[in-house]
Order: structure tokens, then sequence, then C-alpha cells
């Protein structure tokens, strides 16, 4: 399987910079998502990582080798690009227009691979519709059959479930899972926040520049710490002084809540109920408090800092 590798990639448009000093490493098997507001750069990173631009300083590596003019085209023969838009040619119909990119390919048995790729995704019983005949969900589903006619080791995404319904989004997720258990490398441009939850192994924040990446567990850790919330079947505010003697940095109270923030959760709990039972408390539920990724996104995009990578 192949890797892709973005060295301090900067893409200027006349005097405006869409893109600076962007880098990163995508390893076979990891879903990597990439987020950011609209006109963060997100599309433009994509497209210098599909050799479709070039960057106006830095440089993107395919299995260890520099992308340039002269090798884009064998390099790109490695690399699935989903666009935003399906841009599917109407008049064409789904055999057609996955032929035309077997060929494009350079594919030795283009009939075999176009059949076995419409099996793939469902759409063999519309081989002979056009594609202006065809619904959204559809249309998005033939052009990620394009897109992986191949059998590229790398795959880019853009917006792949925008604009779906539950059920087709459901489908597209459940490849892109399918794509890591390939081991392929997968990076996933997206503003669906609950989609990267789910399958995101990494998370990057763009904003121009890069703004984060990790896991999302160790940026939730390093942006809000570790959260125990104990709830109790009485008031909880008289027994913060217990928690706080349980070795507990800072404990506050809310209705019959104790939040507490502590080194590890794992570690703490015993102690924590222990002292707080001693103390008379009624304890119901003890769980660790997991802010959102949504709650991740907009605290790094408020405060523009860089956690440390791992």
């Amino acid at each position: 399987m192949a890797t892709l590798a973005a060295a301090h990639l900067t893409r200027r448009f006349g005097v405006r910079t869409a893109v600076e000093d962007v880098s990163f490493e995508l390893a076979p098997g990891e879903i990597f998502a990439l987020l950011g507001p609209n006109g963060a750069g997100k599309t433009t990173t994509l497209r210098m990582l599909a050799g479709l631009i070039e960057p106006s300083v830095g440089a993107v590596s395919v299995d260890g080798k520099p992308m340039s003019r002269g090798n884009a085209a064998m390099l790109r023969g490695k690399i699935g690009f989903l666009t935003e838009a399906p841009g599917l040619w109407d008049r064409l119909t789904v055999r057609q227009n996955l032929t035309v990119y077997a060929r494009l390919h350079g594919l030795p048995d283009q009939r075999r691979a176009v059949d076995a790729t419409m099996e793939l995704f469902g759409i063999r019983d519309r081989a002979d519709e056009f594609a202006a005949q065809l619904s959204k969900g559809l249309k998005q589903r033939v052009a990620l059959a394009r897109a992986l006619l191949h059998e590229p080791g790398i795959v880019l995404l853009d917006e792949p479930t925008s604009g779906l319904d539950p059920e087709s989004a459901r489908d597209v997720r459940g490849l892109v899972l399918r794509l890591r258990d390939e081991r392929r490398a997968v990076l996933l441009s997206t503003h669906n926040l609950d989609e990267v939850e789910r399958v995101a192994d990494r998370v990057a924040v763009l904003r121009t520049r890069m703004v984060a990446v990790d896991t999302p567990a160790a940026l939730r850790a390093r942006l809000f710490g570790v959260q125990l919330r104990v709830r109790l079947a009485q008031p909880a505010e008289p027994f913060i002084t217990s928690a706080v003697g349980a070795g507990v940095s800072d404990a506050t109270a809310e209705g019959q809540t104790l939040s507490m923030a502590v080194d590890d959760a794992v570690v703490r709990a015993p102690a924590i109920v222990r002292r707080l039972v001693a103390a008379g408390a009624d304890i119901q539920t003890v769980a660790a408090a997991e802010p959102s990724l949504e709650e991740v996104y907009l605290r790094l995009l408020e405060s523009g800092e860089r956690p440390a990578a791992p």
C-alpha cells in the first residue's frame, strides 16, 4: 500500500495565500480527517496532494518520491480522488462514465474492472442509465466507484457525504472503514464532525496554516484535560471538599453532579468514590466526561493555538 506526505505545502493565487506551510504524513490503514471552515484551504490542499495543481512552495511525496511534472502522471495512478461535486458526464451512461476512466488509467481489462467495480458499489443494475437520471446519492456512489476503479492505495475524499440522505451517508462511511481495513491510506475532508468522530484515526484542523494534528483523544486531553463526573442522589456542593481531599485538582458542583479535573480518570475514580461514600454521598453514576469533537474543533479555531505534536 502507498504512503503520502506533504512537506511545507504553500499555495498562492496572486497576492492571496490559500495554504501556508502545511506538513503531515498519511500512512496505510489510516483515516486522516482534514477539518476547517470554508475558505481554509482544504480543497486546495487536496488538489495539490492529487497532483492537479503544483504547490508554490513545498512538495508532495508518494512512497517517498517527490511529485514533479515529470512523474506526476505516474504517481497520480496511485491516488483516487473524489471531488466535492461528482462531475459525471450526464449524457453518458454509468458504464460509459466508468469506462472513460478505465481507459485513462490504462487498465488492461477495462470491462472486467468496470463490471467488478459496479458490482462492489451495488450499481450494476444502473449500468445503462444516463448519469442525468440518477439521484444525488447514486451519482455520489458512481463518483466513488470511479475514484476507486484503478484500486489506488491512497484515497482522497472531499465532502463524500455532503447532501446525502442518512442511509447513503451510512453506506459511504462503511466504504471508508472498509478502505482502512484494506490498508489503504484515506484522507477525508468534511464539515461533518459526527462523521469524523465515527471513523477518523487522526484529525487535522486547517485554517490556511495547520492549527493542530493529533488523535481526537489527544486533542481532547490537551485542550480540556480529563474530567470525571459523579452523579449523586443529593445536592453535590457539600461534597466538594471531600473530592478535593482525594487528590482532585479542581472540583465544581452543579445540582447533583460533581465535576472534577483529574490526571487519570481510571486510576483516580476508586479513591474518589470511597472518599465520597465515607462522607455520606449516595452515588448514582460515575463517568469520564468527554467533550465532543465539535467542542475541540471550535476551541482550536478560537484559540489558534497549536498543541504540541505527539
